[in-house]
């Protein structure tokens, strides 16, 4: 790793189907791809990360973005998961240090970090936290995990993070080959885009996203509760949550939380008009039988 290196990965526990329309919502170019068994794995472009100095200091690179990477992709992940039903994990990294963050519908994200040289700098209990929001292993992998939070003069950054991958494998966590953490997003771009499953996801404007999230709750896909009380909860609960998050991730000028905020208020607003719709269609067939 060096302070070039700076790329994130993002991890859904979900198929790709069931991740582009949400994906879409986030108003990022990237690749989706087959992440193993039951995940796919989101791949940015890089752009919309500050790669080297503070905003403001006139250097190239800090124009192409105003955040770094771990605030960047943390709110992403946050905007994937607080309107699904599967958790998103996003692993980043900038030369200086390297990390995860976990999020999983509307809890608190849970992350960890490690600097460069692999030393660790979060609280070992989020480490549990991370190992029961995934289902895994309450005594084996927690073990696993616990020994990422320990001193390790051998272990640095890239060696924390493939150990991280390797716990989630036992979920059936499976990487395409040379997508690897602590390489610069442009490389990862480069090898993603060579690979068979690839599928660019680009924003094409509100109508595709209304159309392609409409889609994807007639599925299913969205979750289990799309009619009747639950869901209206659920969408008015989605609402309720959206607006304000948008507001603060515009007042702190966070490209990733404000799509947090979107992501709940469009899927609000379509599940809310979806109940409706299906409501009136259902009870209008009822009534010409």
């Amino acid at each position: 790793m060096t302070a070039t290196s700076v790329g994130a990965l993002l991890l859904c526990r979900a198929d790709p189907e069931t991740v582009r329309p949400v994906a879409r919502l986030l108003q990022e170019s990237m690749l989706l791809v087959p992440a193993g068994d039951g995940w796919s794995v989101l791949v940015p472009e890089g752009k919309s990360w500050r790669k080297d100095g503070p905003p403001g200091y006139g250097s190239p690179a800090a124009e192409q973005g105003t955040e770094p990477v771990d605030r960047v992709v943390g709110g992403w992940a946050a905007a994937l998961a607080v309107g699904s039903t599967w958790p998103a994990l996003a692993l980043w990294w900038d030369g200086d240090r390297s990390g995860c963050t976990l999020a999983a519908g509307f809890r608190r994200p849970v992350g960890y970090v490690w600097l460069a040289d692999g030393t660790p700098v979060g609280e070992d209990e989020a480490m549990r936290t991370f190992a029961a929001r995934l289902g895994l292993d309450p005594v084996l992998d927690v073990q696993v995990l616990e020994g990422l939070t320990r001193a390790d003069p051998e272990a640095d950054a890239d060696t924390r993070l493939r150990g991280l991958l390797a716990v989630l494998g036992r979920t059936g966590v499976e990487l395409p080959t040379g997508l690897t953490p602590g390489d610069p997003a442009d490389r990862l771009r480069s090898v993603a885009a060579i690979l068979p499953q690839a599928e660019q996801i680009e924003w094409a404007g509100w109508r595709d996203a209304v159309r392609v999230e409409l889609d994807a709750v007639e599925r299913g896909s969205l979750g289990p509760w799309v009619l009747g009380p639950r869901a209206r909860a659920l969408a008015t609960a989605q609402v309720a949550a959206g607006l304000p998050l948008t507001l603060w991730g515009a007042r702190r000028r966070s490209g990733g939380w404000i799509a947090a905020g979107l992501v709940l208020l469009v899927q609000g607003a379509l599940g809310l008009a979806y109940d409706r719709f299906r409501g009136e269609a259902d009870a209008a067939g009822r009534s010409g039988r």
